[in-house]
């Protein structure tokens, strides 16, 4: 979801994305975002028209059962989602712009599943069965059981599904462990009854999976052993729920494990869990990821008095915040107040720094010096976007709630390419792999790649 020297060498955690926050043509999708969630794919073209119900550009659609909001990821020729099937007769599931805050009364028993499914076909290879029970927290009307995308290294499979456990599997599905981290409540802060279900993906990093658990008591961040999921560190955090996944920055033998929040934005030690710097002054929901490029932190979030967007330098130490009169310091390179995203982590392109809100506004800004080159709306106003933009082949892929995907030319001009329905609705980031975008649609994975 980010620090030290400026000018010297960035060492990211993987191979395939760099300080610029180009992507070398690497086929793998590992995580949120793909590697690092960068959010970009290069190396190949990628589809600007397709039509799923006319089966224009689609190469193959595959039934999922239940719901998920996590995002597939790829590694090899294999595509893997998780889901949580419930036992009611239907689920609900309410997109839109709207306020409500109330959960979803749903107390049957649900399944909590994996799936791999073959990258050319969308055959299903095998399917594992995490957890079976009752959800020990309420889900919001928007949201799912199973949010959390999962993440691999290519030898272990993490899926964490909140309150109901985080668990290891091998590649080919078998069992290795599952770490119980107790009821993990998110929801308003003001409203604790208003249980929201949890979001927050893990991170592999140097043989440990790091978690971000924000939430309505007893926040923390910890860290547990790949090997058999025993705890290397935890640190406690004084701030409000957050469905915001963490981001590592590394350089040479240091890295930074960079969280978003409301009091407590900030940088911690991935290794020690100490904390590197902190930045008071977020939306009160923070759930975009951070992002690295151009030397920066990329933080923003929304809701309530605040949607500011951060642009911190990577060698930032100690409390960063900035003084009322401030929109950057010796840490901040640039900040807006307004203009965050709520829900989707922004993406940067070349040059350039876009962030969508929820109702469509598209932002772009010059990444080096938040300089805005313009903020257009895409569609009506009336739907919402949930869904976080990826790019590839000059294009940028915004997916609404709806299931309506506008492709953007990216660069300082605004321009759309195309608007292309995938038929259902669609909350999931897509991933991207030789030129496919993999999208987890309500009931379907569906791949699209120009045909040829």
């Amino acid at each position: 979801m980010n620090l030290l020297m400026l000018g010297f060498t960035l060492i990211v955690a993987f191979a395939s994305s760099s300080l610029n926050g180009s992507v070398a043509p690497d086929t793998n999708w590992p995580s949120f975002r793909g590697a690092n969630a960068v959010g970009v794919a290069e190396g190949f073209p990628t589809p600007t028209t397709w039509n799923v119900e006319e089966k224009k550009n689609v190469r193959w659609k595959t039934s999922i059962p239940g719901m998920a909001h996590a995002s597939p990821i790829i590694w090899g020729d294999t595509v893997y989602v998780t889901t949580a099937i419930s036992g009611a007769a239907k689920d609900e599931l309410k997109v839109g712009l709207y306020g409500d805050i109330e959960s979803v009364n749903d107390d049957s028993v649900h399944q909590w599943k994996l799936y791999a499914l073959d990258k050319s076909t969308g055959k299903i290879l095998w399917e594992k069965t995490a957890f079976k029970g009752v959800p020990k927290v309420k889900r919001h009307t928007k949201a799912t059981h199973a949010n959390c995308t999962m993440v691999t290294d290519g030898k272990n499979l993490i899926a964490f599904f909140g309150s109901e456990g985080l668990y290891c599997y091998d590649m080919k599905g078998n069992f290795r462990w599952k770490k119980d981290l107790g009821v993990l409540d998110s929801g308003y802060y003001e409203v604790p009854s208003a249980q929201w279900e949890y979001a927050a993906s893990p991170v592999i990093h140097n043989g440990n999976v790091l978690v971000q658990c924000d939430i309505q008591k007893n926040s923390f961040l910890a860290s547990y052993s790949l090997k058999d999921g025993h705890q290397v560190w935890r640190t406690s955090r004084d701030d409000v729920p957050t469905w915001s996944t963490p981001t590592v920055y590394t350089q040479g033998s240091k890295s930074v494990m960079i969280v978003n929040g409301l009091r407590h934005i900030g940088g911690y030690d991935a290794d020690s869990g100490k904390e590197v710097w902190r930045l008071a002054g977020g939306g009160d929901i923070p759930v975009p990821t951070p992002v690295v490029s151009h030397g920066l932190a990329f933080i923003m979030n929304a809701h309530g008095k605040s949607s500011p967007i951060y642009a911190v330098k990577l060698g930032a130490q100690g409390d960063i915040s900035l003084k009322a009169d401030e929109l950057s310091n010796p840490n901040i390179a640039w900040s807006v107040r307004r203009g965050g995203a709520y829900m989707q982590t922004p993406v940067v392109y070349g040059d350039t720094l876009y962030s969508c809100q929820i109702n469509g506004v598209l932002s772009a800004f010059e990444a080096t010096t938040g300089k805005m080159h313009f903020q257009e709306r895409l569609g009506t106003g009336r739907t919402g976007f949930t869904a976080s933009p990826v790019a590839a082949d000059g294009k940028l892929y915004f997916t609404s709630e709806e299931g309506d995907v506008f492709v953007v030319k990216a660069g300082s001009e605004f321009k759309v390419l195309a608007t292309n329905p995938m038929g259902e609705v669609c909350m999931a980031t897509p991933a991207i792999s030789k030129g496919t975008l993999f999208f987890r649609t309500q009931g379907h994975v569906v791949a699209i790649a120009t045909k040829g």
